[in-house]
Parts: structure tokens; sequence; C-alpha cells
């Protein structure tokens, strides 16, 4: 069964990818005359990513963030937490509930990025914090990029959080629930607002699910035309 929910995610996962894509284009991407703060995201992007590669990788420091992950998620669905435990090797949190958002949230949730958004929108209730927005964007992307490198890593390797759920049904929810919290983050940080994007991702989705459809009909009529031929 999730295995056919997973298939049947993949139209929506495209369907988001293109609408987190226009809306980044209207928003973020759009912010051209505003000099280097049009840059600052990709740059502290690509900076990660030569840093993942030619520096030891901070292990303990993603760990601490995957497993403080579940623990935030439990918490938000009412489970209580328990002993944790970090290592370089892995690590281990003790949960009274589990369920696949609470199991896969480390792949789809960027625990740092949300820590820097957080503190942005936070600090800018006693501070004038405008003047460092192109810096901020910068740590937006280089903490996104270390969510996704690391989980792309991890992701290469054998999880225990993956083989649970089976690996179509957790990499279509991971890649869908990525994208997502992408669309979130555009809004906190390009400034549209929530409803362009659900109204994008509406659209999309009916797009993707409407061409899904039309060629399911067409592989099935080709199906029985082809029976027919045989016989």
């Amino acid at each position: 069964m999730k295995m056919l929910i997973g298939i049947a995610l993949l139209p929506a996962c495209w369907a988001a990818s293109f609408a987190v894509y226009e809306l980044y284009q209207t928003s973020v991407g759009s912010a051209a005359a505003s000099g280097w703060e049009a840059w600052a995201l990709p740059i502290g992007f690509l900076l990660w990513v030569l840093l993942f590669f030619l520096l030891p990788r901070p292990v303990r420091t993603y760990v601490f963030g995957h497993e403080l992950t579940h623990a935030l998620w439990a918490l938000m669905m009412g489970g209580r937490v328990g002993k944790m435990k970090v290592g370089k090797s892995g690590g281990h949190v003790e949960l009274s509930k589990t369920n696949f958002v609470i199991t896969l949230a480390p792949y789809f949730f960027p625990f740092y990025t949300f820590l820097i958004i957080a503190a942005y929108y936070l600090a800018g209730l006693s501070v004038e914090v405008e003047p460092y927005r192109a810096w901020w964007l910068g740590l937006v992307g280089l903490t996104w990029s270390f969510h996704i490198t690391f989980t792309v890593h991890m992701l290469s390797q054998r999880q225990p959080d993956v083989q649970e759920h089976g690996r179509i049904f957790s990499y279509a929810v991971i890649y869908f629930m990525n994208v997502l919290v992408i669309g979130v983050w555009v809004v906190l940080v390009g400034g549209p607002e929530f409803k362009s994007f659900g109204d994008l991702l509406a659209h999309e989705t009916t797009a993707a699910y409407s061409f899904a459809v039309q060629y399911i009909l067409l592989a099935r009529d080709w199906s029985a035309s082809l029976v027919q031929t045989l016989k």
C-alpha cells in the first residue's frame, strides 16, 4: 500500500517543483535590483557545497540536528521525548510515539535553516534587522545546503528510517516535503503570500494529475487494442 501511495505521489512531486520554481522566480529570484542581496542565498548555498567536499564533515553537528528534528516533530504530534544520544557514528532519541512523518522528518525539515529564519524574525521584534538581510539570506542558503548535502549523503547509505517505510514511499515523501518546505521558506524569505504559493500549488497539481490520468487512459486503450490484435 505504501509503495502505491509513493507512486501516486510522483505527479504531486512534479507539481510542487514547478510551483516552487515559479514562486522563487517572482520573489527572491526577481530581486536583481537589490544587488548583492539577490546573490546572497545562492552564494551561501554554493559555499557550503565547497566546504562539504573540501573540509572534514561536521557529522556530529548533523546528527545532533537530525535527532532534535525527530524530537521536535514528536513533540508537535503529542509525543514525549526521553534520552538522546549523539555521536559521530550516529544517534538515537527515545520517543513515546512515532509515525512516518516523525521518522522521515530529518530528511525534509532543515533544522538549522529553521533556526536561522526564526532568529531573524524574533530579532526583528526588538532591533532593525533589514541592514543585515543579505547576510541572513547567505546563512539561509548555507544552512539549507548543509541540509541537502547531508540528506543526499545519508540517503546514499542504508538508512533504517527509510527501510522502515519502504524506499519508494519514503523517497517520494522526502522529496515532496522538501519541496513544500522550500516553498514555505521562500514565502518567509522572499515576501510573497502563502495564498500565492497555495494557488500555484493547486494549479500545478491539477495539471500534473490531469496529465497523468490522460496518459494512463491512453496506455489502457493501447493495451486493449494490442490484446485485440494478438487475438
